[in-house]
């Protein structure tokens, strides 16, 4: 996984709202958006040409399966701070606080007691 990438998707939507609700209602879309306006700048002057989601790392965002994610490497705090961003007044509103946080532990259960996967590039 190109864990720098990912991350950086991860972060950068984060940060802002209207990414966010982009990425909510539209994530193919959105992925799509990020890697042509966002993705391959290395700073404000420097743009790179080789960086790029793989298909499953793409299909995952699309989706929104921050299982897989956590899987093959997306930092973790990263990865939950987005999701939260995107579900957790869904969730809080018909299931009440933390729900959100509730299934995402549960969906991670199978890695209780296992070392997490490396966040290392």
């Amino acid at each position: 996984m190109s864990k720098y990438y990912v991350n950086k998707f991860l972060f950068t939507i984060d940060r802002d709202p209207e990414w966010v609700a982009s990425y909510r209602e539209d994530p193919r879309a959105t992925v799509a958006r990020w890697e042509k306006e966002i993705g391959s700048w290395l700073n404000p002057v420097e743009q790179t040409s080789w960086l790029e989601f793989t298909q499953e790392e793409r299909e995952a965002l699309c989706t929104h399966d921050y299982v897989w994610l956590f899987e093959h490497g997306a930092h973790f705090f990263l990865n939950l701070t987005l999701f939260i961003a995107l579900f957790d007044e869904e969730y809080a509103a018909a299931k009440g606080p933390l729900a959100f946080q509730t299934e995402m532990a549960q969906k991670l259960g199978h890695w209780t007691g296992r070392d997490y996967p490396s966040v290392a590039m």
